[in-house]
């Protein structure tokens, strides 16, 4: 009999129907007359009461039946009278697809700390709060692909090995065939990456956001969406060596419109979540933040506030709070400053704009002043940042002076250049790391916690 997952069992004209379910057992209660099995199959964070009547089974069956084993039962979904569900499985048939010993399985009890999850990675998807959590990521990620794919935007995959840097950072994964005991060398006593694979220095991506200008300039708006990389020795709980993130880039566009498709985007998304994730949603703000729903719902509803970096500083100067970081006019803003902003100043989100150019990227457009660039972040409550973007230099003089100032290698960037010398245009983009979002529409507060298989310093498990 074909399956019938449990997030579409509680469908009223199933009841007094014959159904089959399958799923883990996360509990199992009872006496020698009834005993009650709590089964889940991941579809859902609701769990499916499973009734079955001792007369018909006996205690050889029921024995494989602990935590964390998995099962199929076929029986009569009835509506229930006891409290916490609506309607139940009395079981006819069983069948038992794989054992947990009781002694070896590690998620026998309830309220295991995250710190502990973490150390089990491959299970913790198994709990109410992973896979709550996973259900949402996977909700946001469609959300993702539907808001640009109906306006009109490509999805261009970028590459994930490149031999640029596009943040200027330093800090990135090198990709190499070459035998580390035993490296290649020049008659300068350098490695010599002619021999590697592709012949030159190469690592893992920081961003697709350089290849990206190049799918804009030619097909007008694109959109990727896949893993980037920083080899950052960052171990806090808002870093990740390895993460996901959104970078639309639009041709004609300038800094006010590029604002205007960052709160319309992160505002539907967090819209989508809501709509299609309540259950989850709810079970997370009850476990670990009440504030959750309210926070996610004054969101979508406010206008995020648009103010300048210098605007910022001045608010932060006359706050009269003491912050572990000084500011003042050039300083890179610590989380600490921009949550000022956000939760104790304005109480919603902020759109910090026409930041000092000496802190921002060598792309950024600059602005008449000669000090600023036009740069964006967005400032969301309990995060901080959690997009960063900018209006791009389209004047090829411009950039090409900024790059020297830098000292950015030109080998590496006469084909970035190449859409400035020929047809530029004024086009801006912006990007978004995954999980930060994942962060805010769950309530989470670690961002270990909202990707599947968390990689950072020291820790690249399975």
């Amino acid at each position: 009999m074909k399956r019938t997952k449990i997030a579409d069992i509680f469908d009223p004209a199933l009841i007094d129907t014959t159904v089959t379910v399958k799923g883990w057992v996360r509990s199992r209660r009872g006496n020698k007359h009834v005993q009650f099995v709590a089964l889940n199959d991941g579809s859902s964070i609701k769990t499916l009461q499973v009734v079955f009547d001792m007369s018909k089974f006996s205690e050889e069956d029921m024995r494989p039946i602990t935590t964390g084993s998995s099962i199929a039962v076929t029986g009569t979904l009835v509506a229930s009278m006891g409290k916490g569900q609506t309607c139940e499985v009395q079981a006819d048939t069983l069948e038992v697809y794989g054992t947990a010993d009781p002694e070896a399985y590690p998620l026998q009890k309830k309220g295991h700390s995250l710190e502990f999850l973490r150390e089990i990675a491959h299970l913790r998807p198994r709990t109410n709060t992973f896979s709550a959590v996973l259900r949402v990521r996977s909700a946001l990620a469609f959300a993702i692909h539907r808001f640009f794919q109906e306006r009109g935007f490509f999805y261009l995959n970028t590459p994930l090995i490149t031999a640029s840097d596009a943040e200027g950072a330093g800090a990135m994964f090198q990709v190499t065939t070459l035998n580390l005991n035993e490296l290649p060398k020049t008659e300068e006593g350098k490695i010599d990456y002619s021999e590697d694979f592709f012949g030159k220095m190469t690592s893992l991506t920081v961003s697709g956001q350089l290849e990206g200008e190049l799918g804009a300039t030619a097909l007008g708006a694109i959109y990727t969406f896949g893993p980037t990389f920083r080899a950052e020795n960052s171990n806090t709980p808002r870093h990740l060596a390895e993460f996901w993130m959104i970078e639309p880039e639009v041709a004609f566009c300038d800094i006010a419109e590029n604002m205007d498709l960052a709160e319309d985007f992160i505002k539907y998304c967090i819209t989508y979540a809501l709509e299609t994730c309540k259950d989850d949603i709810e079970f997370l703000a009850k476990m670990y933040d009440e504030e959750l729903l309210n926070r996610l719902n004054e969101v979508v509803n406010c206008q995020f506030v648009r103010l300048t970096y210098t605007e910022g500083v001045d608010i932060l100067l006359k706050s009269g709070k003491k912050f572990e970081f000084p500011v003042y006019w050039g300083a890179d803003l610590q989380s600490e400053h921009e949550r000022y902003l956000v939760e104790e100043h304005f109480r919603r989100p902020v759109i910090l704009t026409d930041y000092p150019k000496e802190i921002k990227a060598f792309y950024m457009k600059q602005n008449d002043d000669g000090k600023t660039v036009r740069a964006m972040d967005v400032l969301f409550p309990k995060i901080g940042e959690i997009i960063g973007g900018s209006e791009r230099e389209e004047n090829y003089d411009k950039l090409m002076t900024r790059i020297e100032e830098l000292g950015i290698p030109m080998k590496d960037m006469w084909w970035y250049l190449d859409t400035r010398r020929f047809g530029t245009v004024p086009h801006s983009g912006f990007g978004l790391g995954f999980e930060r979002l994942v962060l805010f529409v769950t309530g989470m507060t670690n961002i270990r916690d909202v990707i599947p298989f968390p990689r950072t310093p020291k820790n690249a498990e399975f």
